[in-house]
């Protein structure tokens, strides 16, 4: 009787209950709807920062265009040869199947314009990969700002 009654007992206190469960759902909540007031009052830096993201990706994408093919797209080539094997210039010996790029497409900008890309770079050792921000033309501020990869190096190597 006595082992019956502390088995009882035990599913009792095991578990969560309702009411804990509804108030970890709703605290949940809060935290969602603080972050994501804090990225709708600044759509811009949100807008910046996926361009920085989208960079860094079309790099890494580059880099391993590089070294399945020991060459740098052209820049006529542009940023295409990440996702369909090039048909003139220096046409790469090994291209990956299925491209470079996870979905199978080059990414627009934030502002629905296309990455820019220049090989060999001006600015940058390699290649050159840029935008030129929501009013598509070259400098600007706050959202007009420019997003380049050679920014984004000077970045990494002042330790930001």
């Amino acid at each position: 009787m006595l082992i019956l009654k502390r088995i009882e007992n035990r599913r009792d206190v095991s578990g969560f209950t309702l009411i804990e469960i509804l108030i970890v759902i709703t605290i949940l909540g809060i935290l969602a709807s603080l972050v994501a007031v804090r990225l709708m009052d600044r759509p811009g830096e949100a807008r910046a920062m996926k361009a920085k993201m989208d960079i860094q990706a079309l790099e890494n994408a580059l880099k391993l265009y590089k070294l399945d093919s020991a060459v740098f797209p052209t820049t006529e080539q542009g940023l295409n040869a990440l996702v369909v094997k090039p048909s003139h210039g220096r046409i790469p010996k090994s291209w990956r199947e299925g491209g470079y790029l996870e979905k199978e497409v080059v990414p627009k900008d934030p502002w629905n314009n296309d990455y820019l890309y220049q090989c060999p770079g001006v600015y940058n050792r390699d290649f050159d990969l840029w935008s030129y921000g929501a009013d598509g033309e070259e400098g600007g501020e706050g959202e007009d700002a420019d997003v380049t990869n050679w920014f984004v190096d000077r970045k990494k190597s002042a330790g930001i």
